[in-house]
């Protein structure tokens, strides 16, 4: 399998890969939601076909995602915060959900997909400029309830390329888990949802034969060395800069990009109706 991969898109992946890793140490934000907006760009830019573009953007994303994690959860569990507890009784929906997500993805028009991950980057970006935390107002869920939640969390994750934090924060908080501890063990559902989604989207793109070279089923391999190489570097400088800084009126200014990033899906999506 050949790779038609310049030094130009090496550095680009570079600096990609560079900027999410230490946007996700310094705010706390998975790389999916600006990922997916950003790999878009360059595979349309490179001329892939738009019918695999926003599909394999999402795969790759997820698959950074595996590597990245794992420095996350170690720090959240070295400081105790991970309730394990909650990541063994929503692991199983998750597993589920991130599978199913990918198949429900491989099945949506790309235009469709685009405008689903337009709509979750506009949520997110409002939820971070108002800082808003849902009130605690119940407990978690028993048995059934908690393979529910954590079906929807997957589906939701494998749908956009995200690590879930965008839900499982909010349903953990809502269930009176404190924020400290939702965040973390959010961290660790991270990576079983990136793992099982990446297994969907391989599998799900692995009957295709005019997929791009370089590919494994939905995911573009040269981007994921790539930019898993550079976040996983990065991040932990973010992480450190976080602790001396006021992240607070950062997230403001980074909610403006997520509206930027937000607006470009959507043009994506509507350009696909067309």
């Amino acid at each position: 399998m050949a790779f038609d991969l310049g030094w130009q898109l090496i550095l680009e992946l570079l600096v990609l890969g560079s900027f999410t890793g230490f946007l996700a140490g310094l705010l706390g934000v998975g790389g999916g939601a600006t990922l997916v907006p950003f790999i878009t760009l360059l595979l349309t830019l490179k001329g892939f076909p738009e019918a695999y573009i926003v599909k394999m953007a999402v795969a790759t994303s997820l698959a950074t995602i595996c590597f990245t994690s794992i420095s996350s959860v170690r720090a959240h569990h070295q400081r105790g915060g991970v309730r394990w507890d909650i990541v063994k009784l929503l692991a199983p929906g998750i597993v589920l959900g991130s599978l199913l997500g990918a198949q429900i993805a491989k099945a949506l028009p790309a235009n469709w997909l685009a405008l689903l991950f337009a709509l979750f980057i506009g949520f997110s970006a409002t939820q971070m400029f108002l800082d808003k935390k849902p009130k605690p107002s119940r407990q978690l869920p028993q048995g059934a309830g908690m393979i529910g939640a954590g079906s929807v969390i997957g589906v939701l994750s494998a749908l956009v390329g995200a690590g879930g934090a965008f839900v499982s924060v909010p349903f953990m908080t809502w269930c009176n888990v404190p924020i400290r501890a939702a965040v973390a063990t959010s961290a660790a559902l991270g990576f079983p949802i990136a793992l099982m989604g990446t297994v969907g989207y391989i599998y799900a793109g692995w009957s295709l034969h005019d997929m791009p070279p370089g590919t494994l089923g939905f995911i573009y391999l040269p981007a994921l060395v790539v930019i898993a190489a550079a976040s996983v570097t990065t991040a932990p400088l973010g992480a450190r800069t976080a602790h001396r800084i006021d992240t607070a009126k950062l997230k403001r200014v980074f909610a403006v990009l997520l509206y930027s990033l937000a607006s470009y899906m959507l043009y994506k999506g509507i350009k696909g109706l067309a």
